[in-house]
Order: structure tokens, then sequence, then C-alpha cells
């Protein structure tokens, strides 16, 4: 099963590299278009063939890419102990009362994110027939990404929740700097 998880690690942070580079080297076409293919130097030789105008796309490519890196990161790649957390209840709490706190914080994040899918799509059904104003796609799917996020990490906390019922809550996302292993101290 780990070798599973680190296969899907590694294609889903890949993915999200993949989305970093392409709002990237568009960012960089945007830059040469704003700045060369207007210039008369650029005319010249090129005679006019290349218009700015037919760029217009690559603002809302990079909005749309950068929409799909933020969800699919948050979904697929950002790990639990990433996120910023106010635990000194947390910390302060015996074994039982950690374990009581976890569950209840993921089951409330598995019912309220998977509470919205519905709500939300039926919101967004208007945007199966709305088109993209530069781009050739409808605007359901490029917004898609949303109900993925809420599906997944939906997951993540259901899967926490059914962790924690098993084994108790950890305590390794929630260390404080005086009790972690100093170099050399986990080895004994």
């Amino acid at each position: 099963m780990r070798t599973v998880t680190r296969i899907f690690r590694g294609l889903t942070e890949g993915f999200a590299a993949l989305m970093m580079a392409a709002i990237f080297c568009t960012f960089i076409l945007q830059i040469i278009v704003r700045y060369a293919v207007g210039s008369e130097w650029f005319m010249s030789i090129t005679g006019g063939f290349i218009d700015a105008a037919y760029f217009g796309w690559t603002v809302e490519f990079i909005l749309v890419l950068w929409l799909w890196t933020i969800f699919w990161g948050n979904a697929f790649v950002v790990r639990d102990s990433d996120h910023v957390t106010f635990d000194i209840l947390y910390n302060g709490a015996g074994r039982r009362a950690r374990t009581i706190m976890a569950l209840i914080g993921a089951v409330l994040l598995v019912v309220a994110l998977w509470s919205s899918i519905g709500p939300t799509y039926d919101r967004m059904k208007l945007l199966r027939i709305k088109s993209s104003a530069t781009l050739p796609v409808k605007m359901l799917p490029i917004y898609s990404i949303y109900f993925l996020f809420l599906a997944a990490v939906g997951l993540r906390y259901a899967w926490r929740a059914i962790d924690v019922l098993r084994h108790g809550a950890d305590r390794e996302n929630h260390i404080l700097p005086q009790e972690e292993p100093h170099f050399g101290e986990d080895a004994k």
C-alpha cells in the first residue's frame, strides 16, 4: 500500500508541477507578445504575420491553471502537517480527549465538504451552457476541480476518522518544538 501511495503522491505532485510550468511558460509567452510582437523590428521580420490580439487567451488560461493548481494541490499534495494549526488545547489534552477532538474534527469536515457538493452543483448548473470568453471550453469543466477537491479532501478526512477510531489520535502532526527528538536521540 505504501508503494501505491508513494506512486500516487508522485503523480499528483508531478501534475501540479506541470501546471505550474505551464503557468510559467504562458507568462513568458505573454511577456514576449507584449514587448516583441508589437515592436517595429519584429513587424519588419515577420511582416505582421503574428498579431498580439491572438494571445488574449493567455490571461484566462493562467487564471484557470492557477485555480486548478490551488485546488489540486490542496486536495492531493498538501499534507495535514503543512497546515498552520492552533493546537494549544489539543496538545494539552490527554490521549482520549485528543482522540475525541480529532474524530469530531474529521467528521465535521467530511460532513461539511460532502454536504456542500449538491448545493454547489445546483448553483453551478448554469456553467454547463456558458462558455469561456477566450478558451474553447465550457465553464463547468473549468470549475469542476472544486468538486474533485471536495471529494478528495472529504475522503482524506473520512480516512482520518477511521484511523483515529482504530488507533487513537497521534501527536505527530502536533508536536511542540521542545518535544521534537534531537539528532541521534531517535536511534537510542
